[in-house]
């Protein structure tokens, strides 16, 4: 492995151990209250946050939390349960009652914490009576496929649901309810990160059905007719008393973490932004574009430097290969550079799974080009099949970690040198 690459996996790792919940949870845990405390929770990194909740509460605690599949963490008070993601299966289903019935009779001496990060939307699927698993699956697949963004895609699950837009909140009243969570949406906002199941919903069913009409979406009918009746409606701003949240990780956190890495290194960071959506491969585009321009006018920061970068990009459908986000960005930005010679950048997932494949994410240099030669068709190919994993396990680029178990969302960095590479890195 090269130095830079080194240095890339160095800053990922810096990135992901940032948002951690052993090392960002513990200074924001409430204090103990007079009644019960329950813990409940859902997400990538809901497993290993209530581990850490376990380890660092001085009274007695009890719960239940639902983590996808591969993501536990093992607890003894606190009860895991795994279910799939990004498509519900019938483990959410019962994971979600679960949890509801864990908040259900408490009282106003009681305290009810809620772990949220990202995937829990997937990982709640409660469903009104009216709406079959099937349906919530065909609905979760075509918002997967459509190019929304994750706010548009959370404000139709958020009326999709009885747990989700503030319910579960609700349903624990009039208990006390302190919700600690780790961002992976685009500015953060707390009724978007898994749906926001205890944070008021501003957003209405009519928001939710121009969503579906923006896209032309194919839905069931079951869950247009839901939609249109007024029981879909979520609790609004000023109708949860008891219910506060807080944001204990972001993708800027875990961007100045690695930029501190980089600098440390004797390269100038660069945050292009923490929020930066849109479609993966044409966001990868642009990302080459910035490079160009570094490389050809040092603007708007000379090399040897660090372009970062975070949030979360879409993928739209049109081919029949694999991939993900992060694969699919760096692709793009390949194919937007026409010399990679002082170029090295990774894309990754920080939960460690980079859409339903094995992969956090890729890397690219010089190498990567030189291997293209012996591949059956162009990169732009790939692009058009969204066929991005076929690219890089060919090119021998893929990055594997497993599960991080936490979620800020996309890493994006890329390394650009000056004429003669400056640095010699070896991790600590």
């Amino acid at each position: 492995m090269t130095p830079q690459r080194r240095l890339l996996h160095a800053m990922f790792d810096a990135a992901v151990q940032s948002a951690l919940p052993h090392h960002c949870l513990p200074p924001h845990l409430p204090a103990p209250p007079r009644g019960r405390t329950i813990v409940v929770g859902a997400g990538k990194a809901a497993a290993s946050m209530a581990q850490a909740v376990e380890d660092n509460w001085p009274g007695d605690i009890q719960g239940v939390v639902v983590t996808r599949y591969g993501h536990a963490a093992p607890c003894r008070r606190i009860r895991v349960l795994e279910a799939a993601h990004p498509v519900p299966d019938q483990a959410g289903i019962d994971a979600a009652r679960a949890i509801l019935d864990a908040v259900a009779g408490l009282t106003a001496d009681d305290l009810v914490i809620c772990l949220i990060s990202g995937g829990g939307s997937a990982l709640l699927p409660a469903l009104p009576a009216s709406i079959s698993l099937e349906d919530e699956q065909a609905l979760a697949r075509t918002l997967l496929r459509s190019g929304a963004a994750i706010t548009e895609m959370n404000c139709v699950r958020r009326h999709v649901s009885l747990i989700k837009g503030g319910r579960l909140a609700a349903a624990a009243r009039p208990a006390r309810v302190e919700t600690l969570i780790i961002s992976d949406v685009p500015g953060d906002d707390p009724a978007a990160i898994a749906s926001g199941p205890t944070v008021a919903d501003p957003s209405t069913r009519g928001d939710a059905l121009a969503v579906i009409d923006k896209y032309a979406l194919d839905i069931p009918w079951s869950i247009r007719a839901w939609l249109e009746n007024p029981d879909c409606e979520t609790p609004k701003p000023g109708e949860l008393a008891n219910s506060r949240h807080k944001v204990i990780a972001t993708a800027q956190s875990a961007l100045t973490a690695a930029a501190a890495v980089a600098a440390d290194a004797g390269y100038t960071p660069l945050i292009l932004g923490d929020a930066i959506e849109g479609e993966a491969s044409t966001v990868g585009l642009v990302h080459a574009g910035i490079t160009r321009q570094v490389l050809a006018h040092g603007q708007p920061v000379p090399a040897p430097c660090v372009l970062l970068s975070g949030g979360e990009t879409t993928v739209t459908v049109r081919g029949q290969g694999r991939g993900g986000r992060n694969v699919e960005f760096l692709l793009g930005l390949l194919t937007g550079l026409p010399d990679v010679a002082r170029i090295t950048a990774i894309a990754a997932d920080t939960d460690g799974i980079d859409g339903t494949q094995d992969n956090a994410g890729a890397m690219i240099d010089s190498t990567t080009r030189t291997s293209t030669t012996a591949l059956p068709f162009p990169p732009d190919t790939y692009l058009r099949r969204n066929d991005a994993y076929s690219f890089f396990e060919a090119t021998g680029d893929l990055v594997r970690t497993g599960a991080t178990h936490t979620n800020v969302n996309d890493f994006r960095a890329i390394l650009i040198e000056a004429r003669s590479p400056i640095v010699e890195f070896h991790p600590p």
